[in-house]
């Protein structure tokens, strides 16, 4: 959509129109996601992927031993109950393996590697049940089973890179130590292919095969490290995330609830003080019209003539408050025409630049129309401010709103419970709302949500 610029009334003719804002880079929305960190060299990568590979097989070799002497021993001795205390601490020696080896990827390979949560025995249980809880969580067995396949990855790669390295350190180097060779009966590799005879060209070989090493060196060490790292954080790390999404798909549900709960209070109490207020005032005029119509007309029509008006602002307040639940024109017409109606009633000049679907799913559509609603009534009631901009785009399967104005800032999320509000909204789709507004400006607000699959162009 071409952006557009909406001022209020048209002022008297004394008064020259204020400029539209330009919508300037700060204003520009941000994608809401954490810069990537720069990419290590490819030296600084090899030495990483070799250290880890190193330590690896270091620890796949003290996890292997763990895993399969304390199983063995466990099971063997479950017979005289000795087994389950052998297999709990089985188990969290493992635990600890695996909290090395998640360190190794976030420091060796840059993984996130997230801590899982283990199972834990309810406050007040017996020491038996303390005891044996750890068997009962699919983790532990999950850290267990990781001591016996890296040291399968760990081996493999590691002993693969140490051939690579060989083969570097021994083609870069064989036109030095080649002269302590015994000269025998015995053909070099230069005589087996058949490309040659004598040291030097057994020296050139070599040092062509220690060139190629060389440069697959990082692209080897490379694959190897992906390899050990890969199954490592699916083990370890994979249940972590599940238990994370859940959380974060409970925590959306809880706010959703909390936000419409709130929504419900705060509608119930705006039609308790405005318009069950004036249909209580309007049913008491019209009772007192009823008793002077015979005995004065003109006093019955002057009630009348209130009565009346009592209901078209009972009905406006009525219109205002169907806003706030579902805007007519959102819902019929879509977000980009209710926002251009949010535009057109902005208390202040805005520049304006949407760049969104026709259509978006109606939880999207509703929480950035009551995002931009809320900042604009901000904008009105407290900034002070003499313009505005606002900028809604779609990208990346989120949408991005920001809304900035020239005031006098000091907003905050925790000042006030519109806000407050916006953002319990948003956490309830999933969205997250910041609030940069210093004392004495200017003041942006950036809320981004996940677009959802429906977007329709």
């Amino acid at each position: 959509m071409t952006p557009t610029v909406t001022q209020p009334p048209t002022q008297p003719p004394t008064d020259p129109a204020p400029e539209p804002v330009t919508p300037a880079r700060s204003v520009e929305p941000r994608a809401g996601r954490p810069v990537a960190p720069a990419r290590p060299g490819v030296v600084r990568r090899l030495v990483r992927d070799t250290a880890y590979l190193a330590s690896g097989l270091v620890l796949g070799v003290v996890g292997l031993c763990v895993s399969v002497a304390g199983l063995a021993a466990g099971l063997g001795l479950l017979v005289v109950w000795v087994g389950l205390a052998v297999l709990v601490g089985t188990v969290l020696l493992s635990r600890g393996l695996a909290h090395v080896q998640r360190s190794q990827l976030r420091t060796l390979q840059g993984r996130p590697a997230p801590l899982p949560t283990y199972l834990v025995a309810p406050a007040g249980s017996g020491p038996v049940r303390r005891l044996l809880t750890p068997l009962r969580d699919p983790q532990s067995w999950l850290d267990v089973l990781w001591g016996l396949v890296g040291f399968v990855t760990g081996l493999a790669g590691s002993c693969l890179a140490a051939a690579w390295w060989a083969a570097v350190a021994n083609g870069l180097t064989y036109w030095f130590w080649q002269q302590w060779l015994p000269e025998g009966d015995t053909s070099g590799l230069v005589e087996l292919v058949g490309w040659g005879e004598g040291r030097r060209d057994e020296s050139l070989l070599q040092l062509g095969v220690g060139l190629v090493a060389l440069v697959t060196l990082p692209l080897v060490v490379r694959a190897c490290a992906a390899v050990h790292a890969g199954v490592a954080d699916t083990l370890l790390s994979s249940r972590a995330r599940l238990q994370s999404e859940v959380r974060q798909v409970a925590d959306s549900r809880t706010s959703a609830r909390l936000a419409e709960a709130d929504s419900l209070r705060r509608l119930e109490r705006d039609i308790h003080d405005g318009p069950q207020q004036r249909l209580v005032r309007l049913t008491m005029d019209l009772g007192r019209a009823r008793r002077q119509l015979a005995q004065d007309p003109d006093r019955a029509a002057a009630i009348l003539d209130e009565a009346l008006q009592q209901a078209r602002d009972t009905v406006g307040e009525l219109r205002a408050l169907s806003r706030g639940i579902a805007p007519p024109l959102l819902v019929d017409r879509g977000l980009r025409v209710a926002l251009e109606e949010l535009l057109q009633r902005a208390t202040v000049p805005v520049a304006s630049h949407v760049e969104i679907p026709d259509r978006l799913p109606p939880h999207v559509e509703t929480t950035v129309y009551f995002v931009v609603a809320e900042a604009f009534t901000n904008i009105a009631k407290h900034s002070g401010a003499q313009r505005a901009a606002l900028a809604v785009t779609h990208a990346g399967g989120r949408v991005a709103v920001v809304v900035q104005d020239d005031g006098a800032g000091g907003a905050h999320v925790a000042k006030g419970s519109g806000l407050a509000g916006l953002a319990q909204r948003l956490a309830g789709v999933e969205g997250t709302l910041d609030v940069d507004s210093p004392p004495g400006g200017p003041t942006v607000l950036r809320a981004t949500l996940p677009a959802g699959d429906d977007a329709r162009p």
